[in-house]
């Protein structure tokens, strides 16, 4: 089956638990459709570069998915009609990255020079 990456920005009032239900909720329809996810990375809330809906901040939810074109597009379907989700984007890929995407390790680069500094 062919590999996914579905990225989606929930809205900013939104609390994490909120977020994980909408990734759940995701997670479900994916599975629903004989579909797998494979990981699930809440990238935190963040700033966007221009205002969406009224939004001057989202969280970023990624789910690497293998389905077929029939549950990307459900699950694209079901993601237009969430007031919560304000923009998203499912790419196909060759493969996905094994370990923490390129967002997770920034955030990790982040902290740990944050940490240096405070400590020096």
């Amino acid at each position: 089956m062919p590999l996914y990456e579905h990225v989606f920005l929930a809205r900013q009032d939104l609390s994490q638990s909120q977020v994980d239900a909408l990734a759940a909720t995701a997670t479900e329809i994916v599975e629903k459709n004989e579909g797998k996810v494979h990981k699930t990375e809440t990238w935190g809330l963040k700033n966007l570069a221009y205002k969406i809906k009224r939004n001057r901040k989202a969280h970023f939810v990624m789910l690497n998915i293998e389905a077929s074109g029939d549950t990307v597009e459900e699950l694209e379907r079901q993601t237009a009609i969430n007031e919560d989700v304000i923009r998203w984007m499912t790419i196909r890929v060759d493969e996905h990255e094994s370990g923490p995407s390129v967002m997770m390790r920034k955030s990790d680069r982040d902290n740990r020079r944050r940490r240096e500094r405070e400590g020096n």
